[in-house]
């Protein structure tokens, strides 16, 4: 069996973008208030890395299956998956999303309040691992639902912060877990790479948690996701 050696870019197949599309089409339709947060991302020159329409919307449905009503998030970025999640709690929930970058929070904050999901959003600007540590300190916690998305170098001890911040029965999804393959190279020198496999190696051998992972394709090309459940 051949191994990835790398995350690097490869061209998307066609037929997948054109599954995504007439998934979108089919189920989703036209969402005003998503379009325009990732115009204003783009107007912004913010990366062009926000989960698709089709995972915003599982995101959504996941909270909303699972009756979470806080929601934590760690990658902010123009704010697109934290109005999906924001959603999915309903007028009664709330969501702390975390975002290293000032820019992207200011920009995050606008495409919020413009998708009337504002008032159970609060944004955290700063280092993740910061601040997570200053929301266990406050009793922040627990949160019913964890969604990271930030720099994938951190994953792992994401992970080990989040669990003081959860409870039993606590859902965590952690994105862009398969790196185009590479995820499955032991030999890799990628950081992001490197983050992704360690936060793998921990979910499979931390006791507190049962865990499975499940590759995708799609508009965001060859990755996937890994969602754990708290004990």
């Amino acid at each position: 069996m051949s191994t990835p050696k790398s995350a690097e870019p490869r061209p998307i197949d066609p037929d997948w973008l054109a599954v995504d599309q007439y998934l979108v089409d089919t189920l989703l339709g036209a969402d005003p208030a998503l379009d325009h947060a990732l115009a204003a991302n783009a107007d912004a020159e913010l990366p062009p890395i926000d989960v698709s329409r089709a995972q915003g919307e599982m995101l959504g449905l996941l909270v909303r299956a699972t009756g979470a009503r806080r929601v934590l998030e760690v990658g902010t970025l123009g704010g697109f998956s934290t109005i999906c999640l924001a959603r999915g709690v309903g007028a009664d929930g709330s969501v702390i999303t975390c975002e290293y970058e000032p820019r992207h929070a200011e920009v995050a904050r606008s495409n919020i309040d413009s998708a009337d999901v504002g008032d159970r959003v609060e944004i955290r600007v700063g280092a993740a691992l910061d601040t997570l540590a200053a929301l266990a300190e406050e009793n922040a916690g627990p949160f019913d639902f964890v969604f990271l998305d930030a720099d994938k170098e951190n994953n792992a001890n994401y992970l080990e912060l989040s669990m003081a911040l959860t409870h039993p029965g606590s859902l965590i999804v952690v994105d862009n877990v398969i790196r185009r393959g590479a995820a499955a190279n032991p030999d890799t020198d990628d950081e992001r790479t490197l983050g992704t496999r360690a936060a793998l190696e921990w979910l499979g051998s931390d006791e507190r948690v049962d865990a499975t992972a499940v590759q995708t394709v799609g508009t965001k090309g060859w990755d996937g996701f890994a969602m754990a459940v708290v004990r």
